[in-house]
């Protein structure tokens, strides 16, 4: 039997926080299999999902201790680039879905700016049918995908809106959130509120509690095999346990669960 020497220890699991620039096109479970294969680590999941048309912050959390914190980086509020392309509703929302209605209507910037305000602070918001919520234990998408739509209900959210350009058809927002805001659900509600339909064209997380997409590893050295992803792994958990928010101080009193 071959004896190894005393001072040799099992090497250390892999356990902290990854932070990824998500790639346009990729689901939150394909990053968590890719991520399994690269670090050999079986628990991993993530804080926040992003639709696969969505890019930007990911906050991966690897090995079980992390794992269980999921609920706490959850509770962060979020901040969104948002590209609202006026004029088409889809099913789903976003520009993934199939057209339900077009409207040749084009509205002012005063028109866009006054049916930002009445989005501001908060709000009762209705999740979109093509979403992972579930009602009765299924999930909403499920459902849409069978051609059904069944009644949901209105969830409290927080949003600080800010109009960064428009030019028909496109709308560019910055939006800040707290956790459960789809903004699918806020660009189709301004299409009704417009009385014209809009939908989702892009969109990127920016801010994820208090990590920012500059701090993100990107997508690239992800699928680098000769990348060594152990070395971007984080472990401090004071960033994300210390009770802060970047959302107006006025809206912290209404973060809700969702």
């Amino acid at each position: 039997m071959t004896k190894h020497p005393s001072n040799l220890r099992p090497e250390v699991p892999t356990q902290g926080y990854l932070l990824l620039d998500k790639p346009k096109g990729k689901t939150a479970f394909h990053l968590v299999a890719v991520l399994r294969k690269r670090l050999g680590v079986k628990k991993i999941g993530h804080a926040g999902t992003l639709d696969p048309l969505a890019t930007g912050v990911m906050v991966m959390l690897i090995g079980r201790e992390f794992t269980k914190l999921s609920d706490r980086f959850l509770c962060e509020d979020k901040e969104y680039l948002a590209e609202v392309h006026l004029g088409i509703e889809t099913d789903s929302y976003d520009a993934e879905g199939n057209p339900v209605a077009t409207s040749p209507l084009m509205p002012t910037r005063e028109e866009i700016e006054n049916a930002i305000a009445k989005f501001q602070g908060s709000i009762d918001q209705l999740p979109p049918m093509f979403s992972a919520k579930k009602v009765n234990g299924q999930k909403l998408y499920h459902l849409a995908r069978q051609g059904k739509v069944i009644e949901r209900k209105t969830a409290a959210v927080t949003l600080h809106i800010e109009l960064l350009s428009y030019s028909y058809p496109l709308l560019n927002l910055r939006v800040s959130c707290s956790k459960g805001t789809y903004i699918r659900s806020l660009a189709h509600d301004l299409g009704k509120e417009l009385e014209c339909g809009a939908h989702l064209s892009a969109l990127i997380r920016t801010r994820s509690g208090c990590f920012q997409l500059s701090d993100c590893l990107s997508s690239t050295l992800l699928y680098d095999e000769h990348c060594d992803l152990r070395p971007y792994i984080q472990s401090n958990c004071s960033a994300f346990l210390a009770p802060a928010s970047n959302l107006p101080v006025a809206d912290l009193a209404i973060e809700v669960t969702g």
